[in-house]
């Protein structure tokens, strides 16, 4: 069991990720590539990817992400990173010492040793060639359904945000998976090997993510800054790509109208009367109106805030933006 201990400061500094962290889809996404577990939420994306991804990108990243066991620290840095680009030039500018550890931990598969070996040298090249693996299999693997996975996880951190409003930080840690349980000061998570977690005034990360399965995962190595990855609640099981967003986005504007479809999809993050007006040019009566009629049918939530009312989609219009059974 996992007993993560919290202080005042640590519980004052415990942030949600309200997006998807670019690098640890990656390797959460390798993990599933590899095994043939939840068929219904991974496997159509699973199929497609064995089927188009180059040897020669999955090999070296595969050899580096085991889907049963541990996978290196560095591959998933523990900053906080603003996009791809700034996470692989954390990655790639891990000190040596820590790559050699991380490394030195790994269970390496003998067809894969000289290029962990090499890796462990921090060779220039051989650092290209990972950053350029990540970004090849990030471009391939998840750029086309980014959107999609994007907007799975935003869901999941309104839900958390509602549990936190509605019970307080005890009540939405242990809502992040079926076997935590909050007692005193400390989260207990019956899903890992037994282990005592020191916050110390650091605070903890709390990032959700698509391709977590089942369990909740963490760094290893407790010095570097603590983050809890955790698995979404999937609405759905499909992850769409942006074609096939853009294909149902237009199949929703027949059926509703195109200014209905457009104030929806606007409400995902969550939006004012005043924004919607002014994004779909029309009055702010005309909006007040299209967004009623959305509110009736279930597809959305309004709340008053201050002297704004906020307007934001539900399970059902976000279900019904991605063309997908709620």
């Amino acid at each position: 069991m996992l007993r993560i201990h919290f202080t005042a400061d640590d519980l004052a500094r415990t942030t949600l990720a309200a997006e998807p962290d670019p690098l640890w889809e990656v390797l959460l996404s390798l993990h599933m590539l590899q095994v043939d577990d939840d068929p219904v939420a991974y496997g159509t994306w699973r199929q497609r990817m064995r089927r188009t991804l180059p040897r020669e990108t999955v090999g070296p990243l595969a050899a580096l992400a085991p889907p049963v066991g541990y996978s290196p620290d560095f591959l998933t840095p523990s900053a906080q990173s603003s996009g791809l680009d700034h996470a692989l030039e954390l990655m790639l500018s891990v000190p040596r010492h820590q790559l050699r550890s991380d490394l030195s931990r790994l269970s390496t598969r003998r067809t894969a040793a000289a290029w962990v070996r090499q890796l462990a040298e921090a060779r220039p090249e051989t650092l290209h060639r990972l950053g350029h693996s990540v970004r090849v299999y990030h471009r391939e693997a998840l750029a086309p359904y980014w959107s999609s996975l994007r907007s799975a996880v935003q869901l999941d951190n309104r839900r958390r945000m509602l549990q936190l409003t509605a019970g307080g930080v005890a009540s939405m840690l242990e809502a992040i998976h079926p076997q935590a349980r909050w007692r005193g000061d400390t989260l207990e998570i019956a899903a890992f090997a037994d282990e005592e977690l020191q916050l110390n005034g650091r605070g903890l990360r709390l990032q959700p993510s698509y391709f977590c399965w089942r369990d909740p995962t963490k760094l290893l190595d407790a010095n570097l800054s603590p983050v809890l990855v955790f698995p979404i609640q999937h609405a759905t099981g499909l992850l769409q790509q942006a074609k096939e967003d853009a294909d149902t986005q237009e199949r929703l504007s027949a059926l509703v109208g195109k200014t209905r479809a457009i104030v929806l999809a606007l409400t995902i993050e969550g939006a004012t009367t005043t924004q919607l007006a002014r994004s779909c040019n029309i009055t702010l009566a005309t909006a007040s109106h299209q967004t009623a009629v959305l509110r009736d049918a279930g597809l959305i939530e309004s709340r008053r805030q201050g002297k704004s009312v906020i307007h934001q989609a539900t399970t059902l219009g976000i279900a019904l933006l991605d063309g997908r059974t709620p």
